[in-house]
C-alpha cells in the first residue's frame, strides 16, 4: 500500500482528506524577518492547528488508509508530543483506541493534551527512540496497529499537504524551510514541492545537538547518533527514518543546523513581532533564516508547532533576555565602608539602568577594606545600553566584570 504513496495523486487525495480535521493556516508575511534578511519571508503557522502542530495531517491521513480491521485492533505510536496528539485526536474521530508512548522528558502540557483526546499515555525512556522501541514491544504483545510518527510514506504524504497549501497561496515561492526530526515532514514537503516545481529549493533545518539527518546524508546511509542534546524536544531524534531516507536524498537541497541559543532569541522575535507562541522545534526555520545566504527571494518558514508548556516558556523568555543583553550581571569590588553601595547605585541610576537583584558578598577576601564583591543584575534596553553602563562604572573608578546571569 505504501509503495503507491508520495505521488501527486496521493498528495491531492490526502489534501482533501486532512481538510476534514485541519484548520486553515494561511501564510503570514513577516515585515520583521523580511527586513532582517533582505528577502520576502512568509510564515506557515502550523502552530495554529487544532492540536497545536502539523502532525494531525499525517496521523489522520495514515489512519484513513487503514482497513476497519486494522483500526479495530487499536492504534499505538511513540511521540515526543505532537504526533501523539495527532494520533489521539484522529483515533477519537474514528472511534478507536489509541495508546501513546511518550519519553519521560515530554513537557507536561503535551502529555495532558494527549490524554484529553482520550488516549492512554505511557511514559517510557528519555528520548523518542527509547519510547519508540517500547511502543513496538507493546504493539507486538497486544496486536495494536503501529502508526509511525515519521518513517511511514502514508504519514509523510499527509504531512506534504502543507506544500500543496503553500503553492496555492504563493505559486512563485523560491525556498521552503522545513524542520527535521525524523524526516517525515521534510519528506512530504520536499517531494511534493519538487513535483510541483523542480526548481524550488527545500532546505531542512535541524538542531545542532540532534542532527541525525545531516550526519546520515553526509554518510550516504541512515546513521544513529550516540545521543541528542537540544531544547527542541520535538526534533530530538537519534535515528532518521529508513523508509523515507531515499526521498530526502533525492529531494532535499541542503540542511542547516541551528544551536539552541538561536532558538531562544527566535522565540522572542516571533512573540514580539507576530504575537505567536511557537515551540522550539517550530522555531528552527525562523532561526535558519539568518543562515540562508540569499537575497530578494520568496521564502516560507514552516512553523511546525506551538505546544510549549509554561515552565519551558518562562525559561526561554529569561534566557532570551540574557542573550539579547536585556538583562545582565556585573561584578564590582568595593571597600566595605558605608555609602559605597549608594555611590554605585547613583552611577547606574544616572545611566537609566534598572537594578533587579543585588548580591553583596563580604567574604571574597580576607581584606574587607579592599574587596567586598557586589554583583548587580540589571535590566537594560540592549547591548548598547549595557556597554554604556559598564563604561560609566569604569569611569567612576570601578573595575566592572560581567559574570554569568542567574535569575
Amino acid at each position: 500500500m505504501d509503495s503507491n504513496m508520495l505521488t501527486l495523486e496521493k498528495f491531492e487525495e490526502a489534501s482533501e482528506i486532512v481538510r476534514k480535521v485541519t484548520s486553515e493556516t494561511k501564510l503570514i508575511y513577516s515585515d520583521f524577518f523580511s527586513n532582517q534578511t533582505g528577502n520576502k519571508v512568509y510564515l506557515k503557522p502550523e502552530n495554529m492547528q487544532l492540536t497545536g502542530a502539523y502532525k494531525l495531517r499525517g496521523a489522520y491521513y495514515k489512519i484513513s488508509t487503514l482497513t476497519p480491521e486494522e483500526r479495530a485492533k487499536g492504534l499505538i505510536t511513540a511521540s515526543a508530543g505532537n504526533h501523539a496528539q495527532g494520533v489521539a485526536y484522529a483515533a477519537k474521530k474514528y472511534g478507536v483506541k489509541a495508546v501513546i508512548v511518550m519519553p519521560t522528558t515530554t513537557p507536561l502540557m503535551k502529555v495532558n493534551r494527549t490524554k484529553s483526546y482520550g488516549a492512554e499515555v505511557v511514559l517510557k525512556g528519555n528520548v523518542y527512540d527509547e519510547a519508540c522501541e517500547y511502543a513496538y514491544q507493546l504493539a507486538e504483545e497486544n496486536g495494536y496497529t503501529f502508526i509511525h510518527p515519521f518513517d511511514d510514506l502514508a504519514v509523510a504524504t499527509g504531512q506534504g499537504t502543507i506544500a500543496m497549501e503553500i503553492f496555492k497561496e504563493l505559486p512563485l515561492v523560491d525556498y521552503i524551510l522545513v524542520p527535521i526530526g525524523g524526516g517525515g515532514l521534510a519528506t512530504g514537503v520536499s517531494t511534493l514541492a519538487k513535483l510541483l516545481n523542480p526548481k524550488i529549493k527545500v532546505i531542512g533545518v535541524e538542531p545542532a545537538g540532534a542532527n541525525c539527518m545531516q550526519e546520515s546524508l553526509e554518510a550516504g546511509e541512515v546513521l544513529t547518533l550516540p545521543g541528542v542534546n537540544t531544547i527542541a524536544d520535538g526534533t530530538a531524534v537519534k535515528t532518521p527514518g529508513k523508509n523515507i531516507f531515499p526521498y530526502i536524498k533525492e529531494n532535499l537541497d541542503g540542511i542547516i543546523t541551528v544551536p539552541d541559543e538561536e532558538l531562544v532569541v527566535s522565540f522572542l522575535d516571533v512573540v514580539e513581532n507576530h504575537k505567536m507562541v511557537v515551540e522550539n522545534s517550530g522555531l528552527l526555520t525562523v532561526a535558519a533564516l539568518r543562515h540562508l545566504d540569499v537575497k530578494d527571494k520568496k521564502i516560507v518558514s514552516i512553523l511546525s508547532g506551538g505546544n510549549m508548556d509554561i515552565i519551558t516558556m518562562s525559561s526561554v523568555v529569561q534566557q532570551g533576555l540574557i542573550f539579547r543583553d536585556r538583562i545582565f550581571t556585573v561584578s564590582v569590588l568595593l571597600p566595605d565602608k558605608p555609602g559605597e553601595l549608594s555611590k554605585v547605585s547613583d552611577v547606574i541610576a544616572q545611566q537609566n539602568g534598572n537594578v533587579i537583584k543585588l548580591e553583596h558578598n563580604q567574604f571574597v577576601s580576607i581584606n574587607r577594606n579592599a574587596a567586598v564583591e557586589l554583583r548587580i543584575t540589571l535590566e537594560t534596553f540592549g547591548t548598547e545600553h549595557k556597554n554604556q553602563i559598564i563604561d560609566a562604572l569604569e569611569k567612576s573608578g570601578y573595575q566592572p566584570r560581567q559574570v554569568r546571569t542567574n535569575i
